[in-house]
């Protein structure tokens, strides 16, 4: 019995444990000199495993635009209309976690000036595919680099 699971037997019923176990919370940093911390929620399936809704809502909104580009204002209403009837976010928000992709090498942007000075407009550097295959590999290269031998044992046991 591993140090984790004896913490869990001593303190939770076994109900709590399998539930604990079930929704666990991996944090991982990406690889170079990226900043951006993914965290996965194994309670979660797909794109809501390292996103948060409305951040998956605004992805699928610049691959939709396939290459076009938009605002963060842009954006944002699409978003707000899109999670209508679930929750309202900040144009704050959207465009913390814009930036914080662009950052990340995710999406790109270009500055235009206009009425009110500049502002950027954001394209999806990647398709849907390809983010899904970024994650994987963000997530696959700390998990070789902090535990090597269970990883490949792992992979070698998925063939």
């Amino acid at each position: 019995m591993g140090v984790f699971e004896f913490v869990l037997v001593s303190l939770v019923t076994p109900a709590q444990k399998a539930q604990c176990l079930n929704s666990m919370t991996l944090r991982v940093n990406s690889v170079g000199d990226k900043k951006l911390t993914l965290t996965i929620d194994t309670s979660n399936e797909g794109l809501a495993m390292v996103l948060k809704d409305y951040q998956e809502t605004a992805l699928y909104y610049l691959w939709r635009l396939d290459g076009d580009g938009a605002s963060s204002r842009d954006v944002w209403m699409q978003v707000n209309e899109d999670l209508k009837g679930v929750r309202t976010i900040s144009r704050a928000s959207i465009i913390n976690f814009l930036n914080s992709m662009v950052d990340e090498g995710v999406l790109n942007y270009t500055e235009t000036t206009g009425k009110g000075g500049h502002r950027r407009i954001y394209s999806a550097k990647y398709n849907e595919a390809e983010f899904k295959e970024y994650v994987a590999k963000v997530v696959l290269g700390n998990l070789l680099r902090d535990f090597p031998e269970e990883t490949k044992k792992v992979l070698q046991e998925a063939r």
